[in-house]
């Protein structure tokens, strides 16, 4: 039981996690979004679960969508979820406007609006690309009344001018950016090898007097990519909804390490931007709720 247990842990958390992020727009909210999902899992009769990965984003995405009725019948404002939160050192002006504000259009503004289902039906399908079939048990809807939703949450997001910088990512930015992470997480070197190009080239802002690392070569790269979001680095990997870019934030102890902007051309990652420094991320972590 818990090896099973142990197992699923490993191979379902983080994308369970990913979904609940997406849902809630707060790491931490999600967080215990998929505590309880194992928790209950961990009460129930496995060898009656045919597709155990499938049974935690049901039983995950429920708990999300009644967090969101919740939220719905007891509202706070953008400021009580995103903004008055202690800073952690000093942080330029600059910062703090180019990922805090990002990072609360992408999570915030732009489904807040939304109604718990709506919001749910878009995350699971235009960015998880469920189908409505198997929406449609999470939300308690038939499939074309979450078509329905779907569309009017698309309107709402592509109608409303605040969130016009706001593009679901394309579908092949998405796979590569979930092989990447599935590739680091894994330690899978030829798996991560054949999402590089050739002549990849990765920069590193770390600050301090380190300033920018650069270092560039498929093998160089992907080496330095299993050393610090390996299985062996106690790193969870999340995809960072940014519209036509594709971020992956890095969170460890509790708070965020590293973001990194993937350049994708032609399915293979060909620039990788990642900003390690501790004071400029500070924002973002709070942003996203941890």
């Amino acid at each position: 039981m818990d090896d099973e247990l142990g197992r699923a842990w490993r191979e379902h958390r983080r994308h369970v996690l990913d979904i609940g992020f997406r849902m809630l727009g707060n790491v931490a909210e999600a967080e215990d979004a998929v505590q309880e999902g194992f928790a209950r899992l961990a009460r129930a009769d496995l060898d009656q679960i045919d597709d155990v990965g499938g049974w935690l984003v049901v039983v995950v995405s429920r708990l999300c969508l009644d967090r969101l009725r919740s939220d719905r019948r007891h509202p706070t404002t953008p400021d009580d979820t995103l903004g008055d939160r202690p800073e952690r050192g000093a942080v330029d002006p600059a910062d703090r406007v180019t990922l805090d504000d990002s990072v609360r259009l992408a999570l915030h503004e732009v489904l807040e609006r939304l109604s718990a289902a709506e919001r749910t039906v878009f995350v699971l399908h235009d960015v998880f690309q469920y189908p409505f079939e198997a929406i449609s048990e999470i939300v308690g809807r038939t499939p074309a009344a979450c078509r329905q939703l779907a569309s009017r949450a698309r309107r709402a997001v592509r109608d409303d001018d605040r969130r016009a910088r706001f593009v679901v990512e394309p579908a092949e930015q998405r796979r590569v950016t979930e092989r990447f992470i599935a590739a680091c997480a894994g330690g899978d070197l030829d798996g991560l090898l054949a999402l590089l190009d050739p002549g990849v080239a990765g920069e590193a802002d770390v600050g301090g007097r380190i300033g920018v690392r650069v270092v560039t070569g498929r093998e160089p790269v992907a080496a330095g990519l299993l050393q610090f979001f390996g299985p062996n680095s106690a790193t969870t990997l999340l995809s960072l909804p940014a519209g036509r870019q594709a971020r992956v934030v890095a969170l460890r102890g509790g708070r965020v390490v590293t973001m990194a902007t993937l350049t994708i051309t032609d399915g293979r990652i060909v620039h990788i931007d990642a900003l390690a420094d501790a004071e400029r991320l500070a924002p973002l972590s709070a942003a996203l709720g941890i």
